[in-house]
């Protein structure tokens, strides 16, 4: 019999901490579940466009759930999230997250990663769910 020694997949893998156990229901609230697998398939959009940890990345997305994942995704990455009203400029943002009805208004300054661009989605689509890993987050860096 082997002895081999296992690393918890908690010790080397990102987690945010649980805040509901119900599934999305019609008043939009989101489960856990679903915001990890959600969080981690924008994290590693934003990770191929060069984010890193320490960054602040814009958000200028307006609907509830978006926000949600976009501020978490963001998080899973080590980056700081920053809210973003009208044309302000986000000082220090190169990267921002935002979608096609709010990009018109937006300054061209940050490189946005617009939700509901057709591109944008099939990366999104195709991207893995997985936790992200330590590995993931040191690819970038």
């Amino acid at each position: 019999m082997s002895t081999m020694t296992t690393t918890a997949i908690a010790d080397n893998v990102i987690q945010l901490p649980r805040r509901q156990a119900a599934p999305i229901a019609t008043d939009g609230h989101l489960a856990d579940a679903d915001l990890d697998r959600w969080a981690n398939r924008l994290a590693r959009l934003l990770l191929g466009r060069g984010a890193t940890a320490g960054a602040r990345i814009a958000l200028a997305v307006d609907a509830a759930t978006e926000a949600i994942v976009a501020e978490a995704a963001v998080r899973k990455i080590g980056a700081v999230p920053v809210a973003v009203a009208d044309d302000e400029f986000v000082f220090g943002a190169y990267l921002g997250i935002t979608t096609r009805s709010d990009r018109p208004e937006l300054t061209d300054v940050v490189d946005w990663l617009v939700l509901d661009d057709r591109s944008t989605l099939q990366r999104y689509l195709v991207s893995s769910d997985a936790p992200l890993s330590t590995a993931d987050l040191r690819a970038v860096s």
